[in-house]
């Protein structure tokens, strides 16, 4: 029986990893609220980030009542809402 094919996350290099991560640093710092594209998610990840886990990787978002973890590698884009 053959495994159903599941589309593989796109590659990204060093430094878009790292411009990511510095925007979701400098965001933290300052408890700007953000939006962010997540592979896989139909729908954008938005809210304020309560905190960043370099053991697991994942990026911890707070929306409303709501913590959202969201693994550093599946973020694509990081943007500040406006309005």
């Amino acid at each position: 029986m053959a495994k159903a094919k599941v589309a593989k996350r796109p590659t990204r290099d060093e430094f878009v990893l790292e411009e990511i991560g510095n925007q979701l640093t400098e965001a933290m710092h300052e408890e700007s609220e953000i939006e962010l594209t997540v592979w896989g998610k139909e729908e954008t990840v938005r809210g304020v980030i309560a905190g960043m886990d370099p053991r697991t990787g994942k990026v911890h978002v707070q929306q409303q009542e709501e913590l959202v973890k969201v693994p550093f590698m599946d973020i694509m884009q990081v943007n500040y809402p406006r309005d």
